[in-house]
């Protein structure tokens, strides 16, 4: 082990490049990263294992970093791996720099996941650390086994219900993989801890079956201590609570002891301060940005070490792969990113059923044909469908992750964040369903996702008013419209942040989770009907469903008035045009899947599905503003524009308007 002298210099010098990157910027957090120095120090110098030279190594362990505000400390001690240049340290929070004032997922650079808003660092975490132990149940690659996955959390952090769920998950699972070190430095960025919390968090993490271990978090020999206690734990989570010091180190202008204050917390430490401060800790204020000489050697000599360990692990690897080499193909695909083979055409749906089932009928095809596939449920299985998956495998027991089923309990923000953080680990696809109106609880996560550009798949049912009796707290309105913007948003590569399908019957939906499962570039929601639908004309070609929009089987050509929807309201609009064929007006019925999709196609196409002056008449369950940018300003759009109300779905049908009768009068109306 190191030299307690040393460590403690590596730390100061890491207090240095971290309060001067926020003095230069004169924007960031110093207070939390020089607090935490002493344990991010100790981790990467002595026990993350990983590979300097193949940063996507998959045995390697990873560092979900939770409280994103406290990025000068993540990336000043990359810069010490060699992971950033002392130049991108200046550059913090500056425009197109790689060092952002909240850390961005780059692997490359040691960045495991996108981080800010707090308690999702965290999650992910407990996510990847449930991937590694199903790839080690799946694979028998020992590799896998050794992982060990390490999550930084703060005050804040431990405070978002989030954690509630992660605890609670990680917990019940027995991830012995899983070490969270908890920054408690009792300041908060307005207040002392102790005026907003009272808990005993120590207690509260052995009740959820958390191992747990106290120390002073600016003492590395205890540190070091604590990291050697959790890696030798086999049954249990770790928690680290170390008792750090708010701006360890900070002196005020007139020398006073600056630590323990809120005021270091979210702003530059100031002029004089920060002065006295770097002149304490070592440096130099007029050339803060140095590297100390034994803290570089330091550092290269645990690169050397590394590679002397990584050298055992891929050793073992490859007489893992020597004897197992179609796993190893496999696991490299996995690995690769690629969208996995499925035989689409081996499915088969039950006509007019609801597409929750239809579904079910393709999750149990993919279960059977993607093994690295992990679907979860927020304790709505059998009721949002995913049991579809479920009945062809087992969900995830303490001990036991030869499953790939993840029954997730009534959480769906936490759910959704450790499904993404098994993304994050890499190797797998996940997968996780609950009622549409509850993604409401998962917002964060979602836009998360669409931020790391992550191909998750939220699998959203009982998509409308027509869930019924169970009444307004149920029935999903503005829903579509929210979720449905992420389609407009571009993410930082210029495409859309995400696909959202709502497909419009069984067959449909086959071909909307084909697209969900090509999609490797952005995360997918999938939006599912309770009720049975009835089919689309015969003979409709539903891979046109690709393209986001397109003409259904049985249109007229130069239609007096086109007709679009998506979902269940497709169905309806061809009950409708049955009317108005009777009265010999000519009907064009668009099924709309994804606007998103239709937006990303040329605009000949776009122009030639709903032309810009045609009459448009829109139909959706949801807000009108749902449809209006398909409709446009000739058209018309018959919506929701209320909360639901408690009845059988037929009722509602007839009482709100989503009637073949009412799509002719709405139409008749528009074309007088």
């Amino acid at each position: 082990m190191n030299n307690k002298n040393l460590m403690n210099h590596a730390a100061d010098n890491i207090r240095i490049l971290a309060a001067s990157m926020v003095e230069k910027a004169n924007s960031g957090h110093p207070g939390g990263a020089m607090g935490g120095a002493d344990f991010i120090n100790v981790l990467f110098t002595e026990f993350l294992e990983y590979d300097p030279d193949k940063p996507d190594w998959e045995g390697r362990d990873r560092f979900f970093l939770d409280p994103g505000h406290m990025s000068p400390m993540l990336y000043s001690t990359l810069a010490l791996t060699g992971k950033f240049t002392i130049e991108e340290l200046q550059q913090f929070r500056q425009w197109g720099s790689p060092t952002p004032g909240h850390p961005e997922l780059n692997v490359t650079r040691g960045i495991e996941n996108t981080s800010g808003p707090l308690g999702q660092g965290h999650c992910f975490a407990v996510g990847a650390a449930m991937a590694a132990k199903f790839l080690a149940a799946r694979t028998g690659n020992p590799t896998f086994t050794k992982e060990t996955i390490y999550a930084y959390i703060s005050d804040g952090g431990i405070q978002e219900e989030i954690s509630q769920g992660s605890g609670r998950i990680a917990g019940t699972l027995g991830l012995d993989n899983l070490i969270m070190f908890y920054d408690s430095n009792d300041v908060q960025l307005s207040t002392d801890t102790k005026d907003v919390d009272a808990e005993d968090t120590a207690m509260k993490y052995r009740a959820w079956n958390w191992n747990v271990i106290q120390i002073d978090g600016n003492d590395c020999e205890q540190i070091r201590e604590a990291l050697k206690q959790a890696k030798a734990e086999t049954k249990r989570p770790t928690i680290i609570i170390g008792k750090c010091i708010m701006g360890k180190g900070a002196l005020k202008e007139d020398g006073s002891s600056y630590e323990r204050t809120c005021k270091t917390h979210g702003s530059p430490l100031g002029n004089g301060a920060y002065i006295n401060t770097i002149k304490h800790l070592g440096g130099n204020p007029e050339n803060p940005f140095v590297v100390f000489d034994d803290v570089k050697k330091l550092y290269e000599d645990r690169k050397v070490k590394l590679r002397s360990i990584v050298a055992e692990r891929h050793k073992e690897e490859a007489e893992w792969a020597a004897s197992n080499p179609d796993m190893a193909v496999q696991q490299a695909e996995w690995f690769s990113g690629k969208a996995p083979k499925v035989d689409w055409k081996s499915i088969v749906q039950k006509p007019g059923v609801a597409t929750r089932n239809a579904s079910a009928t393709v999750l149990g095809l993919l279960a059977e044909q993607v093994p690295n596939m992990i679907c979860a449920s927020a304790d709505l299985s059998n009721s949002d469908k995913t049991d579809g998956f479920l009945k062809k495998t087992h969900s995830f027991k303490n001990g036991d992750f030869s499953g790939a089923f993840f029954q997730a309990g009534v959480s769906e923000l936490s759910m959704a964040c450790c499904c993404i953080g098994m993304m994050l680990h890499g190797g797998v696809i996940a997968a996780c369903g609950t009622f549409f109106v509850f993604s409401d609880y998962m917002k964060p996560a979602v836009r998360l996702a669409g931020l790391m550009e992550t191909p998750i798949k939220f699998i959203w049912t009982h998509d409308a008013f027509r869930v019924g009796e169970d009444g307004p707290t149920h029935e999903p309105v503005e829903q579509e419209a929210q979720i449905r913007l992420m389609e407009k948003l571009k993410n930082h590569h210029r495409k859309n942040s995400f696909l959202v399908l709502r497909p419009a019957d069984a067959e449909e939906t086959t071909v909307a989770w084909k697209l969900a499962m090509e999609n490797t570039a952005s995360p997918t929601a999938l939006i599912l009907s309770r009720q049975t639908i009835e089919m689309l004309p015969e003979g409709n070609d539903y891979s046109q469903a690709a393209k986001g929009a397109y003409i259904v089987k049985g249109s007229e050509e130069n239609p007096d008035v086109i007709m679009v929807a998506s979902g269940s309201e497709v169905a309806t609009l061809e009950a409708g045009a049955i009317l108005l064929r009777k009265d010999g007006i000519k009907v064009r019925i668009v099924s709309a899947p994804s606007e998103g999709l239709f937006r990303s196609q040329p605009k000949e196409y776009q122009e030639s599905i709903l032309p810009k002056n045609a009459k448009i008449f829109g139909l959706t369950a949801g807000l009108p503003v749902t449809l209006e940018g398909l409709v446009g300003a000739n058209g018309k759009v018959f919506g929701l524009e209320s909360f639901g109300f408690s009845a059988p779905y037929k009722v509602l049908d007839e009482k709100l308007g989503f009637t073949a009768e009412n799509v002719y009068n709405q139409v008749k109306d528009m074309l007088k």
